[in-house]
């Protein structure tokens, strides 16, 4: 961790809804003028799409299953030296990975494949969104270098209903295609998505209130309203719980670090929960 450049990480699986967080965050960032560079996750692929394709036949001819949950499959080692290098000097540098054709046309790159890498200059905080924010193998220690650390997480069939719909709607695959996927992740789930979740400061996870028993079939994605969010603090010291509870109507706590709440209050929840928080790190990082 670096006191005068901060980082801020947010973990979670495909379809976990790590981009919502990312929008409540920019929208905590513009309104309190705190300057981010940002970095996707995807970024950091070891293969592009077809590499990966070749990649996995090959792992699949040998009896193994390769995903890109695995650690293996992303270049963790450059993503941890680029968090060493921002937490040290505030700079640093990404890229993009380009997954449909409008991203294409806006990078002018082939869906599939990556932009250049661009270097960026020193900003208040460097925010990551993606996969592997906090992981921990014998050869990195992500989690080690990021000042707040924030899983989202939803229970398990309600992540894959919105995984199946997000990847039918905005990326034309079928149901038993994105099964087949959720499938062949689950060794990798286990062994590097979900540890995690024990090493962030705050966990958020959504869980439905209507029936979600066969997710592969489920016609739509229960609504923010249809589900309850379970706010666990891994350190609850200095989190002011009366305010949080006074302030988000019908919200209790289940145990002395978790508060439930609405779903549907989701943003103004991480709103009261990410500012403080976002004005310690800053004052921190201007006091140095």
């Amino acid at each position: 961790m670096s006191a005068k450049f901060p980082i801020i990480s947010i973990t979670g699986s495909s379809g976990a809804g790590t981009t919502t967080v990312e929008q409540t965050f920019k929208k905590i960032f513009d309104r309190e003028k705190v300057t981010a560079s940002f970095i996707e996750g995807d970024a950091f692929h070891r293969f592009d799409r077809q590499g990966m394709k070749g990649k996995v036949a090959e792992e699949k001819a040998a009896g193994r299953e390769f995903t890109h949950f695995n650690a293996e499959a992303n270049e963790l080692e450059i993503l941890e030296g680029i968090f060493e290098e921002y937490g040290r000097k505030g700079t640093g540098r990404t890229r993009h990975y380009i997954h449909d054709e409008e991203e294409g046309a806006r990078y002018g790159t082939a869906p599939g494949t990556f932009t250049g890498w661009e270097e960026f200059g020193e900003t208040d905080v460097l925010f990551y969104e993606g996969l592997h924010g906090c992981v921990v193998t014998d050869k990195v220690n992500l989690a080690r270098h990021c000042d707040l650390k924030i899983g989202v997480v939803p229970v398990i069939n309600l992540e894959w209903i919105q995984k199946i719909h997000r990847d039918k709607a905005a990326r034309g695959y079928t149901t038993e295609a994105v099964t087949d996927t959720i499938l062949r992740r689950m060794p990798d789930y286990v062994n590097y998505i979900c540890p995690q979740f024990s090493h962030t400061d705050i966990n958020f996870q959504r869980v439905p209130i209507v029936d979600t028993s066969n997710p592969f079939v489920a016609r739509w994605i229960p609504t923010a309203a249809e589900s309850i969010l379970v706010i666990r603090f891994a350190n609850p010291r200095g989190i002011d719980f009366p305010y949080l509870l006074s302030m988000l109507h019908d919200s209790y706590m289940s145990r002395a670090n978790s508060i439930v709440v609405p779903g549907d209050k989701l943003d103004l929840a991480m709103q009261l929960i990410f500012t403080p928080l976002i004005h310690k790190l800053v004052e921190r990082k201007r006091r140095m």
